[in-house]
């Protein structure tokens, strides 16, 4: 994380890039619900996508360790390397508006799909770019936690991988990059340099399910106007900027 916070503030600092970074967590969401008694589950849909259950009690910690613990440490991160950085959830200002998934579709342990209770989980509707474009054009740095609010007032977990792609795609963003554990989409062992949004559904029985995901909001994002997105490694020496310059899968519409 360090050395992603050290990269985006060059391209602050020194490019005068306008910067939206969302953040995820879901690992220290994991270790702080069980040091507090309450069991995470997760659940596949049909198509393979694995997806944190979100109890009522499960939110509790999500949006304790989101919008507090993780994205206030990034913020932090970013202040002291001299970006003018502001966090917020996507509950702040309405940012990200969602509605709750009344019952979801799984696959059970047996095999079987089965219709279970939504949770509080959610898919984003509509995002307040007013309030992003406001604040951008301030000169801050937005650090988002991928909580939505919906029409009630109720806080709901839309994941970040969701939140980054309606974002980007609300905006119009020229870029957007999506850091990953891998080099890229990977297929026969090789990172596939370029990829175009048609070509997405037909290789998705060949990737696994987390990049399937990912695949999917990206597609959604080029569609709604985004100029290209890169699937790119978080974990070597200026990773957005690498990414930005071709390094990883470059997805186009």
């Amino acid at each position: 994380m360090q050395e992603i916070l050290k990269d985006l503030a060059r391209l602050v600092l020194e490019a005068g890039r306008k910067v939206v970074l969302v953040h995820g967590g879901g690992d220290i969401v994991t270790e702080f619900s069980k040091k507090l008694g309450v069991e995470p589950k997760f659940v596949v849909s049909p198509s393979g996508i694995r997806s944190r259950y979100t109890s009522r009690e499960e939110l509790e910690v999500y949006v304790m360790v989101m919008a507090g613990k993780i994205n206030k440490e990034i913020v932090g991160g970013l202040t002291a390397l001299g970006v003018q950085a502001i966090g917020l959830s996507g509950a702040d200002a309405r940012l990200l508006e969602a509605e709750r998934k009344k019952r979801i579709i799984i696959i059970d342990e047996r095999g079987r799909k089965r219709v279970i209770e939504g949770g509080f989980t959610g898919k984003i509707t509509r995002v307040n770019t007013g309030v992003a474009e406001k604040l951008l054009n301030l000169g801050y740095t937005l650090v988002v936690s991928p909580i939505a609010i919906n029409s009630d007032g109720t806080l709901l977990n839309v994941d970040a991988d969701q939140a980054a792609c309606a974002i980007a795609g609300a905006l119009r963003a020229e870029e957007l990059v999506m850091l990953s554990d891998v080099d890229g989409l990977i297929l026969d062992e090789k990172v596939v340099p370029k990829l175009g949004a048609g070509e997405i559904e037909s290789i998705l029985p060949r990737v696994g399910v987390g990049m399937n995901r990912k695949l999917l909001m990206i597609r959604e994002a080029l569609a709604k106007g985004v100029g290209k997105a890169v699937i790119a490694s978080g974990l070597v020496e200026n990773p957005v900027t690498k990414a930005l310059s071709g390094a990883g899968t470059v997805v186009e519409g």
